[in-house]
């Protein structure tokens, strides 16, 4: 497969690397990687369309400058370049996400991750959050999706932090695939990935349900993840801006979800709403 690399560089870097993410993802691209002048984007060259690059000329953000440019790059090159980007984090005192090539710390939960292109590495704001939601909630004995699983990341601290039955969906092939190679990387062979979308869960019932997509997405799919969700569930929603909390908590209600409780990072929002 070959892919489409931009290299945007970012004036000042935050808020707008983040926002630039967001905009992004609504028009096709699957996998960033954020460096020290701004961001790398890609995307399948054999999905990229012309109005792709009429509404990246559109997009811009207030007294920041914005400049790409853009080669083609093969699959086989990408592991290099996460190498160079992709450095060990921790969230709280617990939990370390780190490659294979980091050296462990002790810590409650270790989970080596090869990210090559998926989304989830605990990096980005919306990830590192969701990670907190699920240190800080029981998982013992729950049955649990990971909705956008990217990595699969989610899937493995929810599994190893007690939950039984794990299952991880992804629309994007690479990160099936990937998620396959880590969940085996970490010992959670038993988590099941399947690659596809929401029309996979029609009539399967989960305790807890993880989705850290985007706004768009989310707002479609919470009438299906609200049926999803066994009584006294829990639903855990990321990958939008606080500026959106209303209108997302405005869907879960009209469909019996209650808001219950929001991580707030860089204007990123992580939330937790209960039937």
């Amino acid at each position: 497969m070959v892919y489409l690399e931009y290299d945007f560089k970012v004036s000042t870097l935050q808020p707008a690397t983040d926002m630039l993410i967001a905009e992004l993802g609504e028009l096709g691209f699957e996998s960033f990687v954020e460096t020290e002048t701004g961001l790398l984007a890609y995307m399948l060259k054999s999905e990229w369309q012309d109005h792709s690059l009429e509404d990246l000329f559109a997009f811009q953000i207030p007294e920041v400058k914005i400049s790409w440019t853009r080669k083609e790059i093969e699959q086989q090159n990408w592991n290099a370049e996460w190498e160079k980007n992709f450095h060990p984090i921790l969230v709280g005192d617990r939990c370390m996400v780190r490659a294979p090539f980091h050296q462990p710390l002790k810590v409650d939960y270790d989970i080596v991750i090869e990210p090559k292109m998926s989304f989830g590495t605990g990096h980005h704001e919306t990830t590192h959050m969701m990670l907190q939601h699920i240190l800080d909630n029981d998982f013992e004995g729950k049955t649990v999706l990971d909705m956008g699983c990217g990595t699969g990341v989610l899937a493995i601290l929810a599994k190893k932090r007690g939950a039984t039955d794990v299952e991880a969906i992804d629309i994007d092939e690479w990160c099936f695939l990937n998620t396959q190679e880590n969940v085996e990387r970490n010992d959670c062979s038993d988590i099941k990935a399947f690659q596809g979308d929401s029309g996979l869960l029609k009539g399967k019932k989960y305790d807890i349900i993880l989705a850290n997509i985007n706004r768009n997405i989310l707002l479609e799919d919470i009438p299906i993840y609200a049926d999803c969700l066994k009584n006294g569930g829990t639903l855990f929603l990321s990958g939008f801006y606080l500026a959106d909390l209303d209108a997302i908590s405005s869907k879960c209600a009209a469909y019996g979800l209650e808001f219950e409780k929001n991580l707030e990072k860089n204007n990123w929002v992580a939330a937790k709403y209960v039937n």
